[in-house]
């Protein structure tokens, strides 16, 4: 796993990365037919990558199938994947030993007694979609299919640590925090094995204790809790960093994390208590030569762009980025929404209610605080984004997901993204209104966003929730990059720039607004009937283009930001 740290320094781990046999299977014979004892084809493919970057490929859906053999000392192996579009099989040495479904999240296997020598590691990648799919066939963006992040191949002793997160509080005055850890420990030897188990924070062990497990045991282990003084808060301007760790006799689990207060409070986000006006973009962690295997490289382009437009926040729409992006976002201050893959505009209102669909969702929501617990950049959990949540099974949902995202999130603020401000019915499910308009390019012009504004306040207070403050989640219009005009038309750098910098001056001027990310940074190839709306294929509302050149639109965002930081500072 590509991280701006080791996870480990004790346990072996081989990256797997690389060339691997590459066959699509559009006939779903490979199962049948046994492909994964020797996947016989000329055909190679990189991984992580997606199939529709290679040649003839572009528009495939369906199944492909990917092998390598590899080297180990043998033992018990966790095989560990970052990310695979959309379901994954996997074998070894032709023995099938699970599946995941979700192309965003992380997961893994453990096979014992493995022997030492070469082994043949087997996926099967699935893009394919249905009425249970999530996300649904019609998305505003590429249905990209393959390995997208890291494979690796661990090599794990003794008492060995599987998971971890710090949970913690702080004092009123935050100057102390009351922490623990929450680990979760796995024995993988054939026998019992007792280990002593330390738990450090910022190089100094704070918590040690034997620990005892049977032969293939799971323990959940928590610490006492403790309080750390004179704590050094992390914050936009201050992203103060602590190390945390578990080593047990043959074992390490590393990672980092902040302390901070993320807060709702009389109509205003509050980090650290102070107050906080948002200033962000969306961004899709893709691009066109490499679809969602977004390179390391680019990651930093993108935040040293967005950084320089005078950001503090991103929004990753619509599923859980990379954690290495994630480990940048830490280090640099910037803020960060995190959410899962329901794009509601291709959800019927029967699939919302479907409980297939609502588990698989409840799933992606756990696997996310799971792996991105520890991020102090994460001040948002997002629910969904646009589905019909002025309805009965709309509310549901929400009700279901804040829940229990408010349970097991840690300190977050909930939200959803609704493009039915006037209806909806679920906004007591968040704690952040936050909303998607599109005034000046999806009818209307860019002077409704005032009577808009106006219209929602009254609609807000007469619901009750005149305490929680309003996001402007999604505004813009499209521009093709390079398409000047004296005009001032739809569709010209000169339109988007203007509209974009009116829609954010009124936001910023009314006090119920705490505030607003441009749809969006970057334009995006995009599966969505192309139409008027959706010239060359893509969704053209970046304020870059794909290849991350500035539109005008770029710079006109850029001083508006700029003017309201110089504001604050006054």
């Amino acid at each position: 796993m590509a991280r701006l740290f080791d996870d480990h320094k004790k346990r072996k781990v081989q990256c797997l990365d690389g060339i691997w046999n590459f066959k699509i299977d559009p006939q779903n014979v490979g199962e049948s037919e046994r492909w994964f004892d020797k996947l016989e084809t000329e055909n190679i493919s990189a991984v992580p990558s997606m199939w529709n970057i290679e040649k003839g490929l572009l528009e495939y859906e369906g199944l492909a199938w990917y092998q390598r053999d590899f080297y180990t000392e043998g033992g018990t192996l966790k095989l560990s994947f970052d990310g695979v579009m959309t379901k994954a099989d996997v074998w070894l040495d032709g023995d099938y030993i699970g599946s995941h479904y979700g192309g965003f999240s992380h997961f893994e296997f453990i096979v014992t007694s493995v022997a030492a020598g070469s082994h043949r590691l087997t996926v099967r990648a699935d893009n394919r979609f249905d009425k249970q799919s999530i996300p649904q066939v019609w998305v505003d963006w590429y249905h990209y299919g393959g390995i997208t992040r890291s494979i690796c191949a661990e090599t794990i002793q003794g008492i060995c640590v599987l998971a971890n997160k710090l949970e913690y509080s702080l004092n009123d005055g935050l100057t102390a925090a009351e922490y623990r850890f929450v680990s979760q420990l796995y024995n993988a030897e054939d026998k019992s094995v007792t280990s002593k188990v330390e738990f450090a924070l910022d190089g100094k062990i704070v918590y040690a204790e034997d620990v005892t497990l049977a032969s293939g045991e799971y323990r959940e282990l928590i610490t006492p809790t403790a309080t750390l003084d004179n704590v050094r808060l992390w914050s936009c301007e201050s992203p103060a960093l602590y190390d945390i760790s578990i080593v047990t006799d043959t074992d390490d689990l590393i990672d980092r994390t902040g302390f901070r207060l993320i807060e709702v409070k009389d109509n205003k986000i509050l980090l650290n208590g102070k107050s906080l006006e948002l200033r962000g973009v969306n961004r899709h962690e893709e691009h066109p030569e490499f679809g969602f295997a977004f390179p390391q490289s680019l990651m930093k382009r993108d935040i040293d762009i967005i950084l320089d437009m005078g950001c503090n926040t991103i929004r990753g729409s619509h599923y859980p980025n990379s954690k290495l992006f994630l480990d940048m976002l830490d280090k640099y201050g910037i803020l960060f929404w995190s959410e899962i893959p329901i794009w509601g505009c291709g959800f019927s209102e029967a699939a919302l209610a479907d409980e297939v669909v609502l588990s698989r969702g409840l799933e992606m929501h756990r696997e996310m605080i799971e792996q991105y617990y520890n991020h102090p950049s994460i001040i948002f959990w997002g629910m969904h984004n646009e589905i019909h949540s002025d309805t009965q099974a709309g509310y549901e949902m929400s009700r279901r997901y804040y829940n229990f995202l408010k349970e097991n999130g840690g300190n977050r603020i909930v939200t959803y993204a609704s493009n039915v401000p006037m209806t909806d019915i679920s906004f007591e499910f968040c704690d952040v209104i936050s909303l998607n308009m599109y005034y000046g390019w999806y009818g209307g012009t860019k002077e409704d966003w005032d009577s808009f504004l106006t219209k929602f306040r009254a609609r807000r207070d007469s619901l009750g929730f005149a305490h929680k403050p309003v996001i402007m989640s999604e505004f813009g219009c499209a521009a093709l990059y390079g398409n000047h005009t004296f005009d001032n038309i739809p569709w010209s750098e000169e339109y988007q720039a203007e509209l974009l910098s009116y829609a954010i001056n009124a936001f910023h001027k009314d006090d119920m607004m705490v505030g607003f990310y441009v749809w969006q940074y970057c334009d995006m190839r995009t599966c969505k009937p192309a139409g008027i709306n959706r010239a060359r294929g893509f969704n053209n509302k970046g304020i870059v283009n794909e290849y991350r050149k500035p539109k005008a639109a770029y710079f006109a965002v850029s001083k508006d930001y700029h003017n309201f930081i110089a504001e604050e500072k006054k």
